[in-house]
């Protein structure tokens, strides 16, 4: 009877373990889901800017000859 308790203890300590790491990978992974969404957001912006002052030197460029 001692080993079979001692079984479902360290049965139920095991899955506590797991449970934890399980909640501290998906709070991990809704940290890095914000990053990669607030680092996209930059990117689009800096594409955009490109993009504006791209336009402007054609334009300039186009005015100069």
């Amino acid at each position: 009877m001692f080993w079979a308790m001692l079984a479902v203890g360290t049965g139920f300590c095991g899955l506590a373990v797991l449970s934890v790491f399980a909640i501290k990978v998906f709070i991990e992974a809704q940290r890095l889901g914000r990053q990669v969404s607030e680092t996209t957001r930059r990117i689009n912006r800096a594409a955009e800017d490109l993009e504006k002052a791209a336009t402007a030197v054609a334009h300039s460029g186009r005015d100069l000859r």
